[in-house]
């Protein structure tokens, strides 16, 4: 049965090159996707100031989620300083350092400041000057423009102060950590700046003479085993919040892709398999006609897969590892990861790729081999001259359950209002999709009927044989539009969904808000101290000071609890109904002036099953506990955040410890005057409309990972758009040299392909538009109450137009050169 294998590849080099590409390029997917998920357990930052230590201890950044991914924390979580002196207590420390960040600006540039003690971490050592010794002292680094006896402007929450350049300093070993600009002041202005005195944000400690890092890590342990010890490279994950919410993403990305991806892939090497074996009938019904069994039918397209399949999944492997550094740039670039984050490499994704590109492959063969393998010989014989035109019950029955369950799913927020009928709306996708792939030949000869009249009654040669041929090959013709919708379809839906929630929550902002101005700070947050100091200013009626952060609120009992995480604001209940219009729905934003109460939106309500009066437990973005009561709920959740609680709540629990911008109403008339004075003052004094939706930089992030992960896959279902018109026109070779010889020209045959090809490309992006659509009217639904998703007809034109021309290609060039040779 090998022998025969192999001689059937050589024969059929043709068909199998086309599985070959699609096994390929599945094994590149599912190993740069594996080298991701890998990256997301081992891979991180380098520590940089923290390079140093031996050891470096910091309070846990993430929440533990019982049987899934830990939540990472969005802020800093911090330890209380009395720490310090109980892990120098501990046998075998020989030093314990504190270490605590402070935001500052230089000259609009965010710097962070440091005691001067902390710089023993690195350690830093003063190349020039000397250390600082007084509150307008301040030590740099010698990356920054500064000089010896400079007077240097640092503000500290919109709050300036001029420093002295009392020294420079650079690492004693290596190069002087560059990821920030660093400066140093004394320890007790550094506690005065502190946005959470009396704790600290790391300790960095170094053994004793004689005492290995590992025997101090369990003495740590031992001590304190709630904290978080690190040695290494994890190191860098207490000193880079991001480093360790990086890592997170990751998982989430590779696992979540990687599902699509394998289902892709059995979608690809199916339809390439069907075609190679569609184009092989005469050789199998002449096995079948000699007495082969369907037993061994399958054995050997079997084997003609693994043969094929086995090799290219393995040559697969190697570009998949230069795929996971692309992938990682494009995260890289957008946001999503740091730039300095390294991946994990390692054989397993490589042998992870193999055996789920083989198994995927095998499946497909089994599928694809049925029909050659069950058909009675006789039959087997009679069909060999032409495409089969039965439809099995069972596949028009399963594709017709799949359609109106997508479509029913697609109407979820109808009846299920917030997330989970959004995801419910999103999902229909999937199985309108697969109902499409089930049902395309039955939809295509539809399709094909409709405009098989006119083009037979053109009376034009080319027009009329198109018209023939796509009405009697509707399974051939199919498979060469299915890819194309499906392409067409995932697209529309992946991009436009993205867009209806950034244009409604866009739309929320700029209604929502009623303050005359938005005031920041350059390079840094605003104190309260400011906002206080902006709320006195003449001709302000009133100012609500904003912090931004994010809330994780658990919900769900036993198997079925999940931590939802939202956008979280934090606003002065007192100034709020002058500068903000939220859409009361219930309650009263005013209760907040009360501790531990909170207003949700009315989607977040929803999600939680909470109403007002209820009682809340949640999470602040340092992973602080809090059981807050629900005082009010609100409409506009995507433009102001789904959570909201008092000011001084929000930003006592953010790494900053400062407020993001402050909402200004002036009185009638003096919106000029404020303006005026507010840019005085050095403050960056902007009209409402420039305030930026709540969680939108998370959103952009999202939405440009979910576009790069998409470009992906296409580029891997493209495959399946070029394979399957390109397979579909090679096989046709006969039936060109036939017209040939009865006298047709090689203008007429290539025109005649050409029909088909707009045929082709017509059906298919009417397909794919009717299949994106259920789900995208769902999510507008669930998102702003309208049937109207956010559709730039640009993009649109722009899938469509690229799915078009690569399928109008992949028919075309083939023909020339099969007519070339016939």
């Amino acid at each position: 049965m090998r022998a025969l294998a192999r001689a059937g590849v050589r024969e059929h080099r043709g068909g199998f090159v086309g599985m070959f590409v699609a096994v390929l390029c599945a094994a590149m997917l599912v190993t740069g996707l594996g080298v991701l998920i890998e990256s997301g357990i081992r891979g991180g930052v380098a520590p940089q100031r923290y390079a140093g230590a031996d050891v470096v201890v910091g309070a846990p950044q993430r929440l533990a989620v019982p049987e899934d991914i830990d939540q990472a924390l969005p802020e800093r979580a911090t330890l209380p300083a009395d720490v310090v002196g109980e892990l120098a207590a501990l046998p075998g420390v020989g030093r314990a350092v504190a270490d605590t960040t402070v935001p500052l600006s230089w000259a609009g540039r965010p710097v962070q400041a440091h005691g001067w003690s902390a710089g023993a971490i690195t350690p830093y050592e003063i190349r020039q000057g000397r250390a600082p010794a007084s509150a307008d002292e301040v030590v740099v680094d010698d990356r920054q423009p500064a000089r010896i006896g400079d007077r240097i402007p640092l503000a500290h929450g919109g709050t300036g102060a001029e420093y002295t350049v009392v020294g420079v300093a650079s690492a004693r070993d290596g190069d002087t950590p560059d990821r920030a600009a660093h400066v140093f002041v004394t320890d007790s202005r550094a506690a005065e700046l502190s946005p959470r005195p009396g704790r600290v944000d790391a300790i960095a400690i170094d053994a004793s003479d004689g005492t290995s890092v590992r025997v101090l890590v369990d003495e740590i342990h031992r001590a304190a085993p709630e904290l978080e010890v690190r040695t290494g490279a994890a190191r860098g994950d207490v000193e880079f919040l991001d480093s360790g919410a990086a890592r997170g993403e990751l998982v989430m990305i590779g696992t979540s892709f990687a599902g699509t991806a394998v289902l892709i892939a059995m979608f690809v090497v199916a339809t390439t398999l069907s075609l190679t074996i569609a184009g092989r009938r005469r050789e199998f019904a002449l096995l079948r006609g000699i007495g082969a069994t369907s037993r061994q039918i399958h054995r050997l397209v079997g084997h003609e897969v693994l043969l094929v399949g086995t090799v290219a999944a393995v040559v697969g492997t190697v570009p998949g590892y230069l795929l996971a550094g692309l992938l990682r740039s494009g995260f890289a670039a957008v946001g999503m990861l740091p730039t300095d984050f390294a991946l994990a490499y390692s054989p397993l994704p490589a042998v992870v790729a193999v055996v789920l590109s083989v198994l995927t492959a095998r499946v497909a063969a089994a599928v694809a081999a049925r029909r050659p393998a069950r058909i009675d010989p006789v039959d087997a014989l009679r069909e060999a001259s032409a495409t089969p035109a039965t439809f099995g019950r069972g596949r028009l029955i399963t594709g017709l359950v799949l359609g109106a369950l997508g479509l029913g799913t697609s109407m979820t927020p109808v009846v299920v209002h917030g997330a989970a009928g959004v995801a419910g709306a999103a999902s229909s996708a999937v199985l309108l999709m697969i109902a499409v792939g089930l049902l395309g030949p039955r939809l295509v000869a539809g399709a094909v009927s409709l405009v098989g009249g006119p083009l037979r009654r053109s009376g034009r040669p080319a027009l009329v044989l198109a018209a023939a041929n796509a009405g009697c090959n509707a399974r051939r013709l199919a498979s060469a539009i299915i890819p194309l919708a499906l392409a067409i379809g995932l697209g529309c839906v992946q991009v436009f969904a993205q867009t209806t929630v950034a244009a409604e929550a866009n739309h929320q902002t700029r209604e929502g808000v009623t303050a005359d101005f938005v005031v920041t700070a350059r390079g840094s947050g605003l104190s309260s101290d400011v906002g206080a100091a902006v709320a006195a200013m003449p001709g302000v009626s009133a100012a609500n000071p904003v912090a931004r952060s994010q809330a994780l609120i658990p919900h769900g009992a036993g198997e079925e609890s999940v931590i939802e995480r939202y956008a979280l604001q934090g606003v002065d209940p007192g100034a709020t109904a002058d500068t903000l219009d939220l859409t009361l729905v219930d309650g009263s934003l005013g209760g907040l002036a009360v501790s531990d109460t909170v207003a949700l939106s009315t989607d977040a309500a929803q999600t939680i099953g909470a109403r007002v009066g209820d009682a809340v437990d949640l999470h602040l973005g340092d992973g602080t506990p809090v059981a807050a009561t629900v005082v009010a709920t609100y409409g506009r959740g995507l433009g102001f955040g789904d959570v909201t609680m008092a000011n001084e709540v929000v930003r006592a629990h953010t790494s900053s410890g400062l407020d993001d911008s402050i909402l200004v109403r002036t009185e009638p008339g003096r919106q000029g005057e404020v303006g005026q004075a507010l840019t005085a003052a050095g403050f960056v004094a902007v009209d409402h409309a420039a305030l930026a939706a709540a969680g939108e930089q998370e959103r952009d992030a999202q939405s440009w990972i979910s576009l790069i992960a998409l470009a992906v896959i296409l580029g891997y279902l493209a495959v399946a758009v070029v394979n399957t018109p390109v397979m579909s026109t090679v096989e046709r070779g006969r039936e060109f040299t036939l017209l040939r010889l009865v006298g047709s020209s090689r203008r007429q045959v290539r025109a005649m392909m050409r029909a088909e090809s707009v045929i082709v490309v017509a059906i298919a992006a009417v397909v794919g538009t009717l299949v994106a659509l259920p789900p995208l009217v769902g999510v507008s639904i669930g998102i702003s109450g309208q049937p109207i998703p956010a559709i730039s007809p640009a993009v649109y034109g722009g899938i469509v137009g690229a799915t078009v021309v690569l399928g109008a290609l992949a028919i075309a060039i083939p023909t020339r050169i099969a007519v070339r040779r016939s």
